[in-house]
């Protein structure tokens, strides 16, 4: 039965939690934490909270000022919370789970875990329980999260409803220091007393007390997110390369972290019964990767993109090793299968079957200073890639792809298609056009369900098809218009009113009156490519000079060049533009070019530009004609 002195108790911590909220310090100084729990019957609960502090740099009087840990207990059915004030059962510094002995510049490092255990009766109902926990701050020298010295943290657990479950407990704490551009290999991997199965995530850190406000009451069961700095998120927080990642299965964390500095990282382990995940434990802590001068690195380089694996062998049960350890004198493999091992730098073996195999390396066995790394390879040959194409190759005609991979290992369960003109697809038998002709580099990479994979890449050449039926334009009555469409072996022009020839790419119009006329040709290739386009014909009374009054050159397509327009004129024989000081700015001897606005490599001045115009006209006369325009930006 509960202490029926326990609300004058409630009351009075309240008082004592405001009082101290008035004058609390707030510093750098939180690690990481954890909130685990046991149930030890009768609807009693064992609750555990371990806080880690930065006992190098961190402030003793905020340290301090973490014992008693106010905790929050919240009915998820509803009702108002009730918060505990507990007093810590132990303080011990935390081992660096790091060898100093062969480094030559070992950093100092100091953490120390607060523990706090206090038991609770909580009464069954249909939501469960969240035991919360929330602090400021932390240390001020973390990288990946905005404004870590004035942003708390927060550590919960949650109680679930109708069963007498016990929480998942992790093993072991991660090392506090780990070298930059060294390979690591860490055991973050949880037991269950119920037997529960476990998987494991980079997950994410949550917000708590701020600067104003270090233990804030009352709490809400849903705390805000960090904020992460650009380039890092919650399963992505540490650079690496290797990426680092965890392994969803073992809890496993690998890779090579390749950025100095300091990185929070929380990894949630998710605890399944019934299919369902029915609790889920959160660790936060942080990585000091450090720029350290180890006299030994065992190094197995990482060379498949799957988790902490050396290969994916797929053309033979034959591997060779790559070894890039530095700093030593001997070196002991062993291949995962029993009796296999070799003493070279870097040995080849073959595997007696498929199958995937741990290999481990210790490098200078037996010395002072010896380290060693595990990486696993996967030997399952054979995989080849290859497919097959129809269809036509004209633009824009679909082309058929067929798969034709053959694997030992079967199902193949992964395509990866590259069509070379920014275009992909994942569907084992695509179908893709190309908009323009040309030779296209067509890559398909295929994989197995062992992760075996393999490229094959075939040049797909479509025909450069363009059918072009000629420039819209402008004659006088009386006149011929020579056509000249192009793009194809075969050419049907529609309708045939005033051409001389219907079946030829370059037929003959003749117009003895005025008019406007629209004309379409289909064209055709001998390997079976068919398009059509267009032109145009504005037959006039009487032939026409024409030059703009003013023209804008800034790039946009638009009446971006000055140059005269004709109608019925034959021949030019110069169009020449001169600025206000009478200097020749530009000539031209053709109808098609004209001036863009520049003058000796610069942006010729706004302003007006004088302009003579020599042509031939149709009975063979010549005239000229002079005008001016105005240069707008």
């Amino acid at each position: 039965m509960r202490n029926p002195k326990a609300p004058y108790r409630f009351v009075f911590l309240l008082i004592a939690l405001l009082l101290w909220r008035a004058g609390s310090l707030y510093a750098s100084h939180i690690v990481g934490g954890e909130m685990t729990y046991r149930c030890i019957g009768g609807n009693n609960y064992e609750i555990r909270l371990d806080i880690y502090q930065d006992c190098l740099t961190g402030h003793g009087a905020a340290r301090a000022d973490d014992d008693p840990a106010f905790i929050g207990v919240f009915n998820l059915d509803g009702g108002p919370p009730s918060l505990d004030s507990v007093r810590s059962t132990s303080s011990t510094v935390v081992p660096p789970n790091f060898s100093n002995s062969c480094v030559n510049n070992p950093p100092p490092t100091c953490l120390t875990k607060l523990t706090f255990i206090f038991t609770r009766t909580l009464r069954p109902n249909n939501s469960g329980y969240r035991i919360m926990y929330i602090r400021c701050c932390r240390n001020e020298s973390v990288n990946n999260i905005m404004f870590p010295n004035t942003t708390g943290a927060t550590y919960f657990c949650d109680i679930p409803p109708n069963t007498c479950n016990n929480s998942a407990v992790y093993k072991n704490f991660p090392p506090q220091i780990i070298c930059v551009n060294n390979p690591l290999v860490y055991d973050h991997s949880a037991s269950d007393p119920d037997g529960d199965s476990l998987s494991y995530s980079f997950c994410q850190s949550f917000e708590g007390g701020s600067n104003q406000d270090a233990k804030p009451w009352p709490l809400s069961t849903n705390p805000g997110l960090v904020r992460y700095m650009p380039g890092f998120s919650a399963s992505r927080p540490i650079a690496g390369n290797p990426t680092i990642q965890i392994n969803p299965a073992t809890g496993m964390i690998s890779g090579t972290p390749n950025l100095l500095g300091r990185y929070v990282v929380t990894v949630c382990c998710d605890e399944w019964r019934g299919g369902k995940v029915i609790n889920t434990v959160k660790r936060e802590f942080q990585f000091v990767v450090t720029n350290c001068s180890k006299a030994v690195v065992a190094n197995i380089p990482q060379f498949s993109e799957e988790f902490n694996t050396y290969v994916v062998q797929c053309n033979s049960l034959q591997v060779g090793f790559v070894n890039q350890s530095t700093g030593g004198f001997a070196y002991d493999w062993s291949f995962g299968v029993a009796g296999a091992a070799s003493t070279d730098f870097q040995p080849t073996y073959t595997y007696p079957d498929t199958g995937t195999y741990v290999v481990k390396l210790v490098v200078n066995p037996g010395s002072t200073c010896p380290d060693s790394i595990s990486r696993i390879v996967k030997v399952y040959p054979t995989h080849t890639t290859d497919y097959e194409f129809s269809g036509l190759k004209c633009p824009r005609s679909e082309i058929s792809f067929t798969d034709k991979s053959d694997a030992s290992f079967k199902p193949i369960d992964g395509w990866y298609w590259n069509f070379g003109d920014n275009t992909e697809s994942s569907e084992q038998h695509p179908k893709h056009a190309w908009n323009v002709g040309g030779d296209y580099n067509v890559m398909l990479v295929s994989k197995n369900v062992k992760g075996c994979r393999d490229t094959a890449t075939k040049v797909v050449s479509i025909e450069r098809f363009v059918p072009f039926a000629g420039n819209d334009t402008i004659i006088v009555k009386g006149e011929i218009i020579n056509f000249n469409a192009t793009g194809g072996n075969y050419y049907v022009w529609t309708p045939s009113t005033g051409l001389n020839f219907r079946e030829r790419n370059n037929p003959t119009g003749f117009y003895p009156d005025t008019g406007r006329y629209s004309y379409n040709v289909h064209i055709s290739t001998v390997t079976g490519c068919e398009g059509n386009d267009s032109i145009k014909v504005w037959v006039v009374g009487q032939p026409s000079l024409w030059v703009p009054t003013a023209f804008t050159p800034n790039g946009d397509g638009k009446n971006d060049k000055l140059r005269p327009i004709s109608v019925g004129y034959a021949n030019i024989k110069y169009f020449r533009v001169f600025n206000r000081f009478g200097e020749m700015v530009y000539e031209t001897k053709t109808f098609f070019d004209g001036w863009d606005g520049w003058f000796k490599g610069e942006t010729a001045d706004l302003g007006t530009y004088f302009w003579v115009l020599s042509v031939t006209n149709r009975f063979g006369k010549d005239e000229l004609i002079k005008g001016d325009a105005i240069l707008i930006r």
